[in-house]
């Protein structure tokens, strides 16, 4: 079997990491030779994955192909999977998703509950809207990361908020934010990982420490896992999705966004879940059985991100002190060079005390810090 992956970033490189479990050939699509997957597959490919002819060209030889990141050339794809080969999430699926316009859309015709939204197609659209305030100006194609996101709270921040397609979403009072990761079968069968709670880091807008599994009421828990269901099964296409929802103050549960990819969110699955969320991946690209998603134990992640005010060669201070800690497993990304809340790595701790994982994910977080050589 010939698998191909469009992306070769630290997604890429876990998933290549449960690869080594199966009987399968690995191709990868990436710009940058030095980046975190390039060595661990078997073939790398330089070229652009947003561009149709060198996307196409990577594919058209392979059985299976994925993505890593959202932002490929979707056209190429729907002509491979034209062809026969098999792609996984579906072009379908990636474009509805790529752009916050279409995803947004795709809640409010599926009835899937989200915070109320207008689209905005420039600023002076966006000035016309103060009503809805306050709330939170997404631009429609590519942001990741807490980038492409500006919240307006007033009418003193429009000036903030982006001049071109955007969504523009009603901030929610959020009680909980957490992530459920559902895969989807090519025979339709689906399973689902226990939730996941993630704490972001205010300045960054980048997730700073997680739980798995979130600690919800019984009746929260039901209702997340069956909209993340609906989720998926209205995108109707095999894969591996992460759905973020919002838990607001009256334990209403609402669609944030989803990923139709592995996602930092299930990171913990490697060391904490039966069947990590890429070796789930890798079972319904390979066709075989869905695996066991239930927790061997409870979870937290910490990132490591790059320090404010370090650009250069990566060092890392305190990492010994980080692996001398019990339960503790130090994922690092082989990312040469930091800057400023760039992602490193990550930390997993496991324990069966909910507390003791707060108390390591909260030390871990101040012990262990990316500088510049």
């Amino acid at each position: 079997m010939k698998a191909g992956i469009l992306g070769g970033g630290q997604l890429g490189r876990m998933l290549l990491q449960a690869a080594a479990n199966y009987t399968v050939e690995t191709f990868v699509l990436e710009n940058d030779p030095s980046c975190p997957a390039a060595h661990l597959c078997h073939h790398f490919v330089q070229g652009d994955i947003t561009d149709f002819d060198t996307v196409y060209r990577f594919g058209k030889d392979l059985d299976v192909l994925t993505i890593e990141i959202e932002s490929v050339n979707v056209d190429a794809l729907d002509k491979l999977a034209s062809e026969g080969v098999r792609v996984y999430p579906s072009p379908a699926a990636i474009r509805t998703i790529k752009n916050k316009i279409t995803q947004k859309a795709f809640y409010a015709e599926h009835q899937i509950p989200t915070a109320p939204f207008v689209i905005t197609q420039n600023r002076a659209e966006l000035e016309q809207h103060t009503g809805l305030l306050p709330a939170v100006h997404k631009v429609g194609e590519g942001g990741y990361d807490g980038k492409g996101v500006q919240v307006i709270r007033e009418a003193g921040d429009l000036t903030k908020g982006f001049d071109a397609p955007a969504v523009l979403e009603k901030m929610v009072q959020i009680k909980k934010e957490i992530a459920m990761i559902v895969a989807m079968h090519a025979n339709g069968e689906t399973t689902i990982y226990p939730p996941a709670e993630m704490v972001f880091d205010p300045v960054l807008n980048l997730l700073d420490y997680q739980i798995s599994p979130a600690q919800l009421p019984e009746q929260v828990l039901w209702k997340a896992e069956a909209i993340a269901l609906k989720v998926v099964k209205g995108l109707n296409s095999p894969g591996l999705f992460a759905v973020e929802l919002f838990v607001d103050e009256n334990d209403e549960v609402l669609v944030n966004e989803t990923a139709p990819r592995v996602h930092n969110s299930g990171h913990h699955t490697i060391e904490a879940n039966y069947s990590s969320q890429y070796d789930m991946l890798w079972r319904i690209l390979l066709h075989y059985p869905l695996g066991n998603p239930d927790a061997i134990l409870s979870s937290a992640i910490v990132n490591i991100l790059g320090a404010e005010g370090h650009s250069g060669t990566a060092a890392y201070e305190n990492l010994e002190e980080v692996l001398k800690m019990d339960n503790v497993f130090v994922h690092l990304y082989g990312k040469l060079q930091t800057k400023p809340g760039r992602k490193m790595g990550h930390v997993t701790i496991i324990h069966k005390d909910i507390s003791d994982l707060t108390y390591k994910a909260n030390r871990i977080k101040h012990l262990l810090k990316v500088v510049a050589q």
